[in-house]
């Protein structure tokens, strides 16, 4: 039975289920003078979420495990004993094979694949009535038995609130394990490098060549300085060299001079920045502006300017994170009590006098705490870095040579054919350590300030 049907047979149960059940409660509440619990749209959800719950989770587990099932199934034919001993060949044929049942495969293919297509097809049709018969039994009879606890003194209503608490908890928890999992990865992977590269000649290294390391002394090649460097010129001085002046001057604008008709709409487009693709953004710093950076400088007499130049990821970048400056620097100054606005001015202060002596000094633990987090959110940008960024790694403050930063280093290190065991590899985890203990300090930095701020002014 196809999965959609099957769902859609789940769904209609469960229907069925909370309309006879709250037909039930209904009924013998008909004459009560007393009071009840649960209402029959409780009692009527109660017996809904027995029969669909239950399903869903054994269909969920259901369609896991079947692929190895029907795998299981077909190496039991005996066309199968002519398959490739275990690996990747034999894996390349199981898989052909499953296309073709599925008729997903087209051109000739491998001849093997096509004789194990039908038992393939075979076997996946039986555990798909099995796995749907099961998963049908499974709701009718949670069904029943939910059915069956109807009755006058059943508090459905305190069920169904401990389902929705333990859902919500299930959610919690998947979303703290997940980043558990991540660092944990991050640790374990970092770990094992740190065994082969000693951290300070990672941490304090000046030489980064990860294509030629030398077995005998890995660290010698793997020191990260130069991507750190090259990390914080791009994205915490050039782009912020771009993004604090707009930023913080188009919120001062919106706040103060603009009229509410123009910030109603000025707003909005300013924060569609923050919502445009990073890959669009990589497109327009490679083709656009890198290209244009280079023409100016030789136009201004430096023929050495690089095509993939720091400045050029910096200028795009810093346009990329102004939304993010703006947004908090507008709400900062927008929180300033307005008795220090109107103090200011009736004491005969300019509007630009109480922007600069009472407003920004007021909001600026705001406004720090929005360029920490702009900061954060370029220096761990990917795609931008990736495409107008170079990959060589080097210690200069030209804005017009080239650089890299450590996500444009952790991509091609994954995307390399280093063996994954090997230095050059593991080397990605522990720059993606490293980026991530630097965010964190900076997004904890941030929100201290914020915190502070807003219970100065709430």
């Amino acid at each position: 039975m196809p999965t959609l049907l099957l769902l859609f047979l789940i769904a209609g149960l469960g229907l069925i289920g909370w309309l006879t059940a709250r037909v039930r409660a209904v009924g013998f509440r008909r004459g009560a003078a007393r009071r009840f619990s649960s209402l029959p749209s409780h009692h009527g959800t109660y017996v809904a979420m027995w029969v669909v719950i239950p399903a869903l989770i054994f269909v969920t587990a259901w369609l896991f495990i079947t692929p190895g099932m029907v795998t299981n199934t077909v190496l039991q034919v005996p066309i199968a004993a002519n398959l490739p001993p275990p690996g990747f060949e034999r894996a390349a044929v199981l898989s052909e094979a499953r296309s073709i049942a599925q008729g997903n495969h087209f051109g000739s293919g491998n001849p093997l694949a096509h004789a194990l297509a039908p038992a393939y097809a075979s076997a996946q049709l039986r555990y798909n009535w099995m796995g749907s018969t099961l998963a049908l039994l499974l709701a009718l009879s949670c069904g029943a038995y939910a059915y069956v606890r109807v009755k006058p003194d059943f508090r459905a209503r305190t069920r169904i609130e401990r389902v929705v608490m333990l859902l919500l908890l299930t959610a919690s928890l998947i979303a703290i394990l997940t980043t558990a999992g991540i660092v944990g990865s991050l640790l374990f992977e970092s770990w094992r490098f740190f065994q082969m590269v000693p951290i300070l000649d990672f941490l304090a290294g000046t030489h980064w060549s990860p294509q030629v390391i030398d077995a005998r002394d890995p660290g010698a090649s793997l020191g990260a300085v130069p991507l750190f460097w090259g990390t914080f010129f791009i994205g915490a001085v050039i782009a912020m060299i771009v993004a604090i002046p707009f930023g913080l001057m188009s919120a001062i604008y919106l706040t103060q001079y603009a009229a509410p008709r123009v910030r109603r709409w000025m707003k909005p487009i300013l924060e569609v920045l923050a919502g445009v693709p990073t890959v669009v953004y990589g497109y327009f710093a490679a083709l656009t502006v890198a290209p244009a950076v280079r023409d100016l400088a030789v136009a201004a007499g430096y023929s050495a300017a690089s095509s993939e130049s720091a400045l050029a990821a910096g200028l795009v970048m810093g346009v990329m994170i102004i939304p993010f400056v703006s947004s908090m620097a507008d709400d900062s100054i927008a929180a300033v009590p307005a008795a220090m606005r109107d103090g200011s001015l009736a004491m005969g202060a300019t509007t630009s006098e109480t922007i600069r002596r009472v407003l920004l000094p007021a909001a600026l633990p705001g406004v720090v705490g929005g360029v920490l987090l702009a900061i954060s959110r370029a220096i761990g940008e990917t795609m931008i870095v990736v495409m107008a960024a170079s990959g060589i790694a080097t210690l200069s403050i030209n804005p017009l040579a080239s650089a890299t930063t450590v996500t444009k280093q952790i991509v091609d290190l994954l995307t390399g054919e280093a063996e994954f065991d090997s230095p050059k590899t593991l080397a990605a985890f522990a720059l993606g350590l490293t980026l991530f203990v630097v965010t964190l300090l900076l997004n904890i930095v941030a929100l201290t300030v914020v915190k502070r701020y807003r219970e100065a002014y709430e």
